[in-house]
């Protein structure tokens, strides 16, 4: 046998070697590519059912302070966040007030966001009924529609899209990433979501809440007040959001999604939804601003309500324009001065309606 032959031997029993290494090595990479491709193909087609599930057409195309209908994937836009106070138990989801309000504006060109939280107890005019009375009263009293009126008046900025959940969408997000990190201010015993009295029981101090417990956190305001409350419910989001978009919480999505679902209203479509994943591929936490309207207590005839201060109300205003890119000319200021007109009006037809 010629050293030749013998080389060549040599060489194709290497490279049968290298072919069966090769083979144990891509062989687990190949599987792990077509199991990753498989799982974000039935997450995208489940997203697609259930977001799309979510859907209700609020009866308008655009805002009326929208010249033309947004794109999310070009334009800055805004979403009104409504956190309902409905529930089975209650069987009270067609009156419900809105428990949490917020105004997020997104700017497309930093991706940043700016989480505007509005206090519960704010007195404002509701053009569903005519005067002014608990801004949460609106959902009350005509829904998505006349919160979304309500709000766009109080701010002067167009409302693109809304969402709205209720306790239990709440508590099965959290529960479906399995808890988030917070800070807990101080001793708490407060109502669980079946309003169980002082089933839920917190000590100070930063640790992980499940999903009934985050919830008795962002509600609570008995030794503080429904600004500080405000400020929590929004760190609440901010720590559910980068629990979710972290790498951890992938495999959970499925759940997320579950817990969505039945417990979620929104006017986006799926498509639209789709342009906001850029925002949080950013980096690993989100760019956010938080906000809250500035006031003071204000009590006419024994009921408590949050008195916005005008002048930091005007600056909050031109700050979310100035977000949003949109001109600081607005349509609404003739409506909202006719409306802060209507004050004597408005003492009287608050009393008579009773509410808290």
């Amino acid at each position: 046998m010629s050293n030749k032959t013998t080389r060549t031997r040599v060489v194709r029993r290497k490279k049968r070697k290298l072919r069966k290494r090769a083979y144990f090595i891509l062989l687990p990479l190949i599987l792990v590519f077509l199991g990753v491709a498989s799982y974000a193909s039935y997450l995208y087609i489940k997203a697609d059912s259930v977001l799309s599930d979510s859907y209700e057409d609020d009866g308008r195309e655009k805002s009326d302070l929208r010249e033309s209908k947004v794109d999310p994937n070009v334009d800055n836009v805004s979403v009104l966040i409504m956190g309902v106070d409905a529930s089975d138990l209650r069987n009270n989801a067609d009156n419900a007030r809105s428990d949490t309000l917020m105004v997020a504006t997104l700017n497309k060109d930093d991706k940043s966001v700016k989480l505007l939280s509005i206090p519960r107890d704010s007195y404002v005019y509701i053009p569903e009924v005519g005067y002014k009375t608990k801004i949460n009263h609106a959902h009350a009293y005509g829904g998505t529609q006349a919160t979304t009126k309500t709000v766009e008046e109080l701010l002067d900025i167009p409302i693109d899209y809304y969402v709205k959940v209720n306790f239990e969408a709440f508590i099965d997000v959290v529960n479906a990433v399995e808890g988030v990190t917070v800070d807990v201010p101080y001793e708490l015993h407060e109502q669980n979501s079946k309003d169980e009295a002082g089933a839920i029981h917190l000590q100070p101090g930063e640790q992980q809440l499940n999903g009934e417990e985050a919830l008795a956190l962002a509600r609570t305001r008995k030794l503080d007040s429904d600004i500080e409350r405000g400020k929590r419910q929004q760190e609440i989001i901010k720590a559910v959001i980068n629990k979710a978009i972290s790498l951890d919480s992938v495999m959970k999505y499925d759940d997320v999604l579950e817990a969505v679902g039945s417990n979620m209203t929104t006017n986006m479509t799926f498509s639209e939804m789709k342009s906001f994943i850029s925002y949080g591929t950013k980096g690993k936490n989100l760019d956010f601003e938080t906000m809250t309207l500035e006031g003071h207590d204000y009590q006419p005839n024994g009921t408590y309500y949050w008195q916005l201060d005008d002048i930091a109300l005007e600056e909050t205003q031109e700050t979310l324009k100035r977000h949003l890119d949109i001109s600081t000319n607005s349509s609404l200021t003739d409506s909202n001065n006719q409306s802060n007109e209507q004050s004597s009006e408005t003492e009287s037809s608050v009393s008579n309606d009773g509410t808290q």
